[in-house]
């Protein structure tokens, strides 16, 4: 396998001294022999040695999922469509999230409520206006001009109606008011 498998270790991966002889050489730590640095050392090597066998197997899995991938039609993009949609699900259990929806519920029912207790006394307000003094007495006026207006208009039609007004159609109201 490892001739096989030399060419798989890429320059990134690269960062961790495989060989032991790449690391250097220090005096001998306080409180080590000169045999617990010799075990350590090699101990080291082994565990450096392991590292680059991982990560010779992780670019040849990573090679072989690709290459699966690409014969089942996945596409990066369906890859990103579903981690996505997995945070966005992972997004919407979070604690935090519900938290939050819950918030603005409630926000939104208060709004809501408020809104319509405004329209509410708005519309109390309107028709206690509607039916005061002042205003009957401004309705009569504008009911007068505009009785005034259109019976002017009809007055000025040359005798085209018929004086019963039988079968006649309203005259069409175009009064501003």
């Amino acid at each position: 396998m490892e001739s096989a498998s030399q060419g798989l270790l890429s320059d990134a991966m690269t960062d961790v001294p495989v060989d032991s002889a790449a690391s250097a050489r220090t005096a001998v730590p306080e409180g080590l022999t000169l045999a617990e640095e010799e075990e350590l050392r090699s101990e080291l090597a082994k565990v450096e040695e392991e590292i680059g066998t991982l990560r010779q197997v992780l670019a040849a899995k990573e090679r072989h999922c690709g290459e699966l991938k690409r014969k089942l039609g996945l596409t990066p993009l369906d890859g990103l469509k579903q981690n996505l949609s997995k945070s966005w699900h992972d997004v919407q259990v979070s604690n935090a999230y519900k938290k939050t929806q819950e918030t603005l519920s409630q926000a939104g029912q208060k709004t809501s409520a408020a809104l319509s207790n405004v329209g509410s006394v708005i519309s109390r307000k309107l028709g206690d206006m509607r039916n005061s003094a002042t205003f009957k007495s401004f309705e009569d006026r504008v009911g007068t001009i505009k009785s005034r207006v259109v019976g002017s208009r009809e007055n000025s039609t040359d005798g085209l109606h018929s004086p019963s007004g039988a079968g006649d159609k309203p005259p069409q109201d175009n009064a501003p008011f």
